[in-house]
């Protein structure tokens, strides 16, 4: 239900336009004045506000100028009954979707009103795609330490090439990032990059997910479906932890990789396939290959070019830059300001253990923001951050750093424990 604000400094005009607007099942409220109707429009932003010109207080060309700076996507209706020309021409140009005179035809009205709303809708879903597109635009790897430096270098070599790249890293270090850079930068930046989680989907379902099936090739399958490999024909596919897929799963990719073909599951007919293949993983494949878990043959067509990604605690030079990269991104995504981060909060975030990665300190510098007050303190990130578990987890790496191994560590703790318990049976 589409809500209203009626802006109109008499009580008949209000209540007359009420009675029509709730007759045609608007939720409807009211102002009868333009100081009135900005603290209205604060409160509960309507979707189409019907703003009289001349009034007490604040008039309506001064409150329209106000809405367009708190809320210039809300399309506003100027209506009067001193209108002429210049004042309608005026109010268009600063921002009013229409304007017209009293007394009011109410079919006009109502047509008006229902564009308005069209507008409205329109420019909120624009805003929304622009929103969803910017996420999903290629961001810059942000840094400047020699790891990323060395990513860097290897993409501006790689990216314009077909090579096929393994990227390995931990969770959360931004493997798809540097999946996204190799695409952006290749011939083929202007074919679709399609991703796929190999971790994400069942074993029974990977084989329909990459090569896709015919209709009746299984119980669900209730039309035909086209799988990774051909939705990303002519461009790039970014197969995430590959490391966890099937090994029958494996057998169909390498030959896919082989021979530039594919066959649906269910199908007979083989199809041909252009792809560049960026693969990720965060384990360590040749200990999967020794293990029995992954094709060494596989690993080989996959592995041309590898490209380590660290961890964020092996390149604690950058989260500065990258405490200052979320807070602008953030913001904007919020769309508030940035705030201040002081350098004892920026020190304090260095100290922590970032088993997350980048991710985690995305998801703490959200927090940040949202908990802080005009700026983030080093008292911020003690009461916002450390009672998680970063702090648990800071402990346990100062002990793990006095040690080599965990068994070295285990075997510590086993001698704190026995020492201590002959010191109760001695007391």
């Amino acid at each position: 239900m589409a809500h209203i604000l009626i802006v109109d400094d008499e009580a008949g005009i209000r209540r007359a336009l009420r009675d029509v607007l709730e007759f045609e099942k608007y939720s409807v409220d009211e102002a009868g004045d333009g100081l009135e109707g900005l603290v209205k429009i604060k409160q509960k932003k309507p979707d189409a506000v019907l703003l009289d010109v001349k009034m007490p207080k604040m008039d309506g060309m001064e409150a329209l100028d106000r809405i367009q700076e708190i809320s210039p996507e809300t399309p506003v209706v100027m209506i009067s009954g001193h209108g002429t020309v210049e004042t309608a021409v005026e109010a268009v140009k600063k921002g009013a979707f229409d304007f017209i005179v009293k007394p009011l035809d109410l079919n006009r009205l109502l047509i008006t009103i229902r564009n308005a709303l069209d507008k409205g809708h329109l420019m909120a879903e624009t805003s929304f795609l622009k929103k969803q597109v910017a996420k999903f635009q290629v961001q810059e790897i942000v840094g400047a330490s020699e790891p990323i430096s060395r990513i860097k270098d290897t993409i501006e070599k790689v990216g314009p090439t077909d090579a096929r790249v393994l990227i390995t890293g931990p969770n959360g270090s931004g493997k798809e990032l540097i999946a996204r850079q190799l695409h952006k930068c290749s011939s083929r930046a202007g074919s679709p990059m399609i991703e796929v989680n190999c971790a994400a989907i069942p074993s029974e379902l990977i084989e329909s997910e990459l090569f896709g099936h015919e209709k009746g090739a299984f119980t669900s399958a209730v039309k035909q479906r086209l799988g990774k490999f051909e939705q990303a024909h002519g461009g790039t596919l970014f197969m995430d932890e590959i490391g966890d897929m099937s090994l029958s799963a494996q057998a169909k990719v390498l030959r896919a990789l082989q021979e530039k073909k594919i066959t649906r599951v269910g199908g007979e007919k083989d199809i041909e396939v252009d792809v560049r293949i960026i693969a990720a993983t965060n384990k360590d494949l040749r200990a999967e290959i020794d293990a029995g878990r992954f094709r060494e043959d596989l690993y080989h067509r996959l592995a041309v070019i590898i490209i380590p990604n660290p961890s964020l605690n092996d390149r604690r030079e950058d989260i500065p830059t990258l405490i200052d990269h979320f807070n602008r991104l953030i913001s904007d995504e919020y769309g508030i300001s940035t705030k201040p981060v002081s350098p004892e909060a920026v020190a304090a975030l260095k100290e922590l253990n970032w088993t997350g990665n980048i991710r985690e300190l995305r998801n703490v510098v959200e927090r940040l923001i949202i908990l802080s007050g005009e700026s983030i303190e080093a008292a911020d990130v003690r009461d916002f951050v450390l009672p998680s578990s970063a702090g648990a987890r800071e402990t346990l790496s100062s002990l793990l750093a006095r040690f080599d191994d965990l068994q070295a560590l285990q075997a510590h703790i086993e001698q704190a424990f026995h020492n201590a318990r002959n010191t109760a049976l001695q007391d």
